[in-house]
């Protein structure tokens, strides 16, 4: 790998990880639907000129159901459920769940498309499932009346959406093959975003929010979607898709690392543990040779 590439993936993992973090701070002011609103918004518009400059208007109209069924799996629904989680999780804990991505994106294959995975890819969804267990097990109650029933929601919540990550990526691969991937993450921003819009009206914060958290959305729509989606597309066209989804392993870290630092948010060995076997076992899940299609990060 050139060291601009190398660049590029830590830079990418920074950006993403980061998202956790400004999730964490507008969330509460602007809500799960509105704030999801803005960032698809501002991403897909941040997009647009891009995929025109580059011709790839036209792969829009000629695609654009399809590609509005991959926005509404693979931006809209799990966006909506990530955030609505970063109201309770930490950022350490949203990104380690988001790390079971790959882990989805195999078993989906396995079980709709009839990809079977490897025995190494089984080994890594038996350990990255073990992480998982050993990350939220003191963590859930099952009385919607306890103490612990949001926090059990929430990571509900966040692995829904990772499944669905990993549902969108094998559509896309089934019915998006070889239109171009800038078209796809333009058109399922600006998509995803108009089908939302009704609801964000509806689900408008009755106070503003402040400065402060405005700039947290408009952060996460230029920087952690817009401009993320370039970086990441790029290291594609020049690295391949599995050498570019070793991003996920340094997504928890820089998140851990920007929520102990801005939020004061403690490590705790069982989230270092559970963490660390999360990642063992997504690297089982990409280290095996098969390109497994990863669309997207939180």
């Amino acid at each position: 790998m050139k060291q601009r590439d190398l660049v590029d993936l830590v830079l990418l993992g920074a950006i993403w990880g980061a998202s956790f973090l400004f999730m964490r701070i507008a969330a509460p002011s602007f809500g799960p639907v509105a704030l999801v609103e803005v960032r698809m918004l501002i991403g897909g518009l941040f997009l647009l000129p891009l995929l025109a400059l580059r011709g790839g208007l036209g792969a829009l109209r000629e695609h654009g159901g399809r590609i509005a069924l991959v926005g509404i799996l693979n931006s809209t629904a799990p966006f909506l459920l990530i955030t609505y989680a970063m109201l309770t999780l930490t950022t350490a804990m949203g990104s380690v769940l988001n790390a079971t991505v790959p882990m989805w994106t195999a078993l989906v294959a396995a079980l709709w498309l009839g990809e079977q995975p490897r025995p190494l890819q089984w080994l890594g969804l038996a350990v990255g499932a073990a992480g998982v267990l050993v990350l939220v097990g003191d963590r859930l109650e099952f009385d919607p009346g306890g103490g612990g029933w949001h926090e059990t929601v929430a990571i509900g919540a966040t692995l829904l959406g990772m499944l669905l990550y990993g549902v969108s990526a094998n559509v896309a691969k089934r019915t998006l093959a070889g239109v171009p991937t800038l078209a796809t993450a333009t058109g399922s921003q600006i998509v995803a975003a108009i089908l939302l819009a009704p609801a964000a009206v509806w689900f408008w914060p009755a106070h503003a929010p402040s400065t402060g958290d405005w700039a947290a959305a408009i952060v996460l729509g230029v920087l952690c979607t817009g401009f993320a989606y370039v970086l990441y597309f790029r290291l594609i066209d020049r690295i391949g898709a599995m050498r570019a989804a070793n991003v996920t392993y340094l997504i928890p870290l820089f998140a851990t690392v920007y929520g102990m630092a801005f939020l004061a948010e403690p490590l705790t060995l069982r989230l270092l543990v559970g963490g660390v076997i999360v990642l063992a076992g997504t690297a089982l899940a990409l280290g095996v040779g098969q390109r497994l299609p990863l669309l997207r990060r939180a």
